[in-house]
C-alpha cells in the first residue's frame, strides 16, 4: 500500500514540500507497521490522522484556482 500511494503521488501536481512530508509519514507508517498494538513510539491512530490531514490539505492545493 504504502507504495502505490508513494508512486501515484508522485504524479500529483504538488509543491515538493507535499512529497517530503507525505515521504516522511509513510515512512513512519512502514516503521509502525512492525508493532501490531499502540506503542510509545508509534500510535496507529496518530499515523492515520497526519495521513488524513495531508490528504486534506492537498486536496486543497489541488483545488486551488490559477492564476
Amino acid at each position: 500500500m504504502v507504495q502505490i500511494w508513494r508512486a501515484q503521488a508522485a504524479q500529483l501536481p504538488l509543491p515538493s514540500r507535499y512529497g517530503e512530508v507525505l515521504n516522511g509519514q509513510l515512512d513512519r507508517m512502514e516503521s509502525s507497521a512492525l508493532f501490531s498494538e499502540e506503542s510509545c513510539s508509534f500510535s496507529q491512530k496518530d499515523q492515520l490522522d497526519a495521513l488524513r490531514i495531508w490528504l486534506e490539505k492537498a486536496r486543497e492545493q489541488l483545488n486551488r484556482p490559477v492564476l
